[in-house]
């Protein structure tokens, strides 16, 4: 039986991909990818017809599933990152299920997570911040009011922002609207890939830094008091390990 597979392909370390999306691209009759964003070092050697949806609308690709899946071909849709993050996927689904085109979705490893583990950091910190916002900015396409950058800002939590160094400075006064200026500001562009870049400082020096390193585009903001964890020890311990904590594995 023909399906379709939404796979997150990873932030672009070609080997931060779960092992499922990579057997199914190797099994696959054809391969819509997001041409933009993916790493091409995903594709090498696999025998699927491939195409570049940096190219497509959304009729476009459609199409190309159903010509595929009409002669019970195996499609895949690599997106990068995670397919639960600003991936797009719901507008394909809502199409696929019109033409009774079967789908499923396996989840990849977000960019947020990859710029995490760059930093070498746990974005929920004891006493500090147990909550972390994803978001992003209003660009063309708008956000909720009550979700407003300025808004989420006021609650001091951990934030990743997406989609939105093109406007930092902006980002920078929305997030002012919350946290005070000495705020940890730290921004992850192209996680996991070669070129990576890694722009520390806070939301008082962060427009300034990021403009004087070039970064426009595909990039992540993290914000908060928890990432000072990954530059100085903080002394805040769970009670995970705590030797006088108890629990039903250890008594």
């Amino acid at each position: 039986m023909s399906k379709v597979y939404f796979i997150g392909a990873g932030p672009g370390d070609p080997e931060l991909i779960t092992v499922k999306g990579r057997r199914l691209i190797d099994s696959a009759d054809a391969v819509i990818y997001a041409g933009s964003l993916v790493n091409p070092e995903i594709l090498k050697g696999i025998r699927a017809d491939v195409f570049d949806s940096a190219r497509m609308d959304l009729d476009e690709i459609i199409k190309t599933i159903k010509a595929y899946t009409d002669k019970d071909k195996t499609v895949v849709r690599l997106h990068t990152g995670d397919t639960a993050f600003y991936s797009a996927i719901s507008e394909q689904i809502e199409r696929l299920r019109g033409l009774n085109i079967a789908y499923e979705v396996v989840p990849g490893v977000s960019s947020a997570m990859a710029g995490a583990a760059i930093l070498g950091q746990e974005l929920t910190i004891p006493e500090i911040s147990q909550t972390v916002i994803f978001t992003r900015l209003e660009g063309r396409t708008p956000v909720p009011e009550s979700e407003g950058l300025g808004e989420l800002a006021k609650h001091r939590t951990t934030m990743v922002v997406f989609l939105s160094v093109g406007m930092i400075e902006k980002v920078r006064g929305e997030l002012l609207k919350g946290y005070p200026e000495d705020t940890p500001a730290i921004v992850v562009e192209k996680a996991s890939w070669p070129q990576q870049k890694v722009i520390r400082g806070s939301l008082k020096d962060i427009v300034d830094l990021v403009r004087d390193a070039g970064v426009k585009k595909t990039a992540l903001i993290y914000v908060g008091e928890s990432l000072r964890a990954s530059g100085t020890s903080l002394g805040k311990e769970s009670k995970l390990y705590d030797k006088d904590f108890k629990h039903e594995y250890r008594g």
